[in-house]
């Protein structure tokens, strides 16, 4: 393992410090490095890893893809990818996808659509977008634009200009900030690198409401909670509102690189066009095989009814944690996406937690973040609680 770990130094670009562990290989919600031993993951992969791991129908739909074809670029139609394209826009609402090879890239392409569309109303250059303070969007040039954090901005200004920041689930902020330029808001349902801050049901509905007012595009970032995550599909979709434009990943290929972002036929009609945008890989059949694998897994394993059941049960424990726990301040979040507030260092209770054969994450600088596949029952929450009881 240590000398894994040194190659891995000497070689890749040093832009994460990682944990002191090589992981070998999965199985169901279990991970195991490359000494054997066995840790309960409550992190997929930084919310990736919706179905868990090994799941045999994900990976015959894999292996019989290799064995057809595994690309030949967005000149051509496949079946993989109608299929796709279809049940994508099925179970979210939405009319028209296109697909990337990430969560920031299917950002900036809901950036482009949002000005294009502006730009095809009036012709103008200097359209505004309003973006939420402590958000997160990804790291690319136009992603990080949007992103509410000067930490993350700063070595790389000036980005794309145009962009001015509001209060998170504080509407009278955002209103402070709209004007004729204004062309698109851009927020994530829920918060998740910021600290897990679910939005409010009367901002994210007054935010909709702005939008109609002013004929301004709503456009939601559901990269982290969206795909069943808070025991929705889409986790806008308990709040009684659509977006305009919406983006997500993740857990949409469940392991295979793959990012999409979805727009209303209103905005497709209006907004980019041949020439407009492209990718080389995105939607190619190898990625969209995962896709059709992973949404016919959501309904033959009832993964939304296992979010909300074992979901409830999770927040549950987690409760009765803060009630018992001196380090532990509060919790935040839905579903399968939950912060815990501490009164310490998150990395001190992850590496306390790693060592114990429980992998979690943070998110900010004082969460606990537990972002565990969708697949885990109760009897792994009650594993979960009594590894972290000990680490705390």
């Amino acid at each position: 393992m240590e000398n894994i770990m040194n190659i891995a130094e000497d070689n890749i670009l040093h832009t994460y410090n990682r944990f002191k562990v090589v992981f070998d290989r999965g199985e169901g919600v279990y991970l195991y490095d490359t000494n054997g031993k066995k840790y309960l993951d409550f992190a997929s992969g930084i919310g990736v890893m919706a179905l868990g791991y090994g799941n045999e129908a994900y990976k015959k739909a894999l292996k019989d893809q290799i064995d057809k074809i595994t690309h030949v670029s967005n000149l051509y139609y496949t079946e993989p990818l109608a299929k796709a394209a279809e049940k994508i826009c099925t179970v979210s609402g939405m009319d028209r996808v296109f697909f990337t090879n990430s969560g920031t890239e299917g950002i900036e392409g809901a950036i482009k659509a949002a000005r294009k569309y502006a730009f095809e109303k009036d012709g103008r250059h200097d359209h505004e977008i309003i973006a939420m303070n402590h958000s997160f969007h990804g790291r690319s040039m136009g992603a990080l634009a949007v992103t509410g954090n000067s930490h993350y901005q700063e070595p790389f200004l000036p980005l794309i200009g145009g962009i001015k920041f509001a209060d998170f689930n504080d509407l009278d902020s955002v209103k402070a900030q709209i004007n004729d330029r204004t062309c698109a808001i851009i927020l994530e349902t829920v918060q998740g690198e910021g600290g897990i801050y679910p939005a409010q049901k009367d901002f994210l509905k007054g935010i909709r409401d702005l939008c109609d007012k002013h004929d301004i595009l709503l456009i939601l970032d559901e990269v982290q909670c969206g795909m069943g995550r808070t025991g929705y599909m889409f986790a806008w979709q308990e709040y009684d509102i659509k977006p305009d434009i919406m983006v997500t990943a993740k857990g949409l290929g469940a392991g295979v690189p793959v990012g999409a972002f979805l727009m209303t036929s209103a905005v497709a009609e209006k907004s980019l066009k041949p020439g407009d945008h492209g990718t080389t890989y995105g939607g190619n059949p190898f990625v969209c095989a995962a896709i059709n694998a992973v949404l016919d897994e959501f309904v033959n394993q009832n993964i939304i009814e296992n979010v909300r059941s074992t979901g409830a049960y999770l927040e549950s424990r987690l409760d009765s944690l803060v009630s018992e726990s001196d380090i532990v301040i509060s919790r935040r979040g839905k579903g399968f996406m939950q912060g815990l507030v501490l009164k310490c260092p998150p990395s001190e209770v992850i590496n306390k937690a790693l060592e114990a054969g429980l992998v979690v994450i943070s998110a900010g600088t004082d969460v606990l973040r537990m972002l565990p596949p969708l697949v885990i029952t109760k009897d792994h929450v009650d594993e979960m609680i009594t590894i972290l009881k000990k680490c705390l």
